[in-house]
C-alpha cells in the first residue's frame, strides 16, 4: 500500500465542513470526487481533523491511499498531480503539494500538534470581511493577554466544549496562547495537541467579553473551573477562524 500526504488549504465560506454529510456541499465530498474523476475508481479521503462549517484552512492535510495495481495505471506520477488538481478543483480549494509518506502516518491519529488562528478586524472590514470578525470598539488586550496564560496553564476545556456532543474527554494538552496586535487586527493563535469541536470560536469569544470589559481575567478563570460551557461567552463566528499548521512527526505542515 502507498500512502500520499495531501498539502491543501481553503476557504470555508460556502462549504458544510470539512466532512462529507449527505446532501451538503463539503470540501472532503468536492475533494473525493475530483480526484475520483482523475484516477477513475473512488478515492477515500482521511483529513487531519474537521473543521466546522465556514471555517477556513490555510493548511490542512489529507492522505488517501492507492495499492500497486492503481498505483500501476498512473505510472507512479501520483507526486505530479498537484498542477492537474488544481485545474480541476474550484477556486476556493488550492493544493500545495501531494507526497508519499510512511503508510503508517495517519493524517489525523499521527497529527502531534495542530495551530488555529481567529482574526478580530479592528475597522470594519470590505475586502476581507468574509475572513474576519469585526468588533466595534476599543478591546483591552493586556487583559486577555492575562488570560491567555491561564488558558497556557489549563488542560480541562469542558467551558468551551460544544454541549452535548460525544467526546471521552474534555483534556486537551495546550502548548500555546498568544493574543498579538497589529495595525489592522487583532489575532488569537492556539496550538495544543487536540481540540474539541467548537472550542477555539468559544475561547475567542469569551475572550472578547474580557477584552469588551464583560469578565475579568478573575471570572475568566471561574469559567474555567466551572467546567459548565453554560458560563462561557458566545461563541464568535465561524469565518475569523483558520487552521493554520500540523505537526506530525519529522514533519511539520
Amino acid at each position: 500500500m502507498h500512502r500520499y500526504f495531501i498539502h491543501m488549504a481553503y476557504d470555508g465560506s460556502r462549504y458544510k465542513g470539512w466532512q462529507v454529510q449527505p446532501g451538503q456541499l463539503t470540501v472532503q465530498g468536492v475533494l473525493e470526487e475530483a480526484f475520483s474523476r482523475v484516477f477513475r475508481f473512488p478515492v477515500e479521503m482521511t483529513g487531519c481533523g474537521r473543521t466546522d462549517s465556514g471555517v477556513h484552512a490555510s493548511s490542512f492535510i489529507a492522505h488517501f491511499d492507492l495499492d500497486e495495481e492503481q498505483l500501476s495505471m498512473h505510472e507512479g506520477n501520483v507526486d505530479q498531480l498537484s498542477f492537474k488538481m488544481n485545474r480541476l478543483l474550484p477556486p476556493d480549494i488550492l493544493i500545495h503539494s501531494i507526497r508519499e509518506v510512511d503508510p503508517d502516518l495517519h493524517a489525523r491519529f499521527s497529527a502531534l500538534s495542530r495551530s488555529y488562528r481567529y482574526i478580530i478586524s479592528k475597522t470594519k472590514p470590505l475586502f476581507n470581511r468574509a475572513y474576519s470578525h469585526y468588533v466595534y470598539g476599543e478591546i483591552d488586550s493586556k487583559s486577555i493577554v492575562k488570560c491567555c496564560r491561564i488558558l497556557e496553564k489549563t488542560s480541562d476545556f469542558s467551558s468551551f466544549a460544544r454541549l452535548h456532543s460525544n467526546v471521552k474527554t474534555h483534556i486537551c494538552k495546550l502548548s500555546s496562547a498568544k493574543w498579538t496586535e497589529t495595525a489592522e487586527a487583532y489575532h488569537l493563535d492556539i496550538t495544543a495537541d487536540r481540540f474539541l469541536r467548537n472550542m477555539v470560536r468559544a475561547i475567542a469569544g469569551t475572550l472578547l467579553d474580557v477584552g469588551q470589559g464583560r469578565v475579568s481575567a478573575a471570572g475568566f478563570q471561574e469559567i474555567i473551573d466551572a467546567r459548565d460551557r453554560c458560563r462561557a461567552g458566545q461563541s464568535a463566528p465561524a469565518k475569523g477562524l483558520f487552521l493554520t499548521r500540523i505537526c506530525y512527526p519529522g514533519y511539520c505542515f
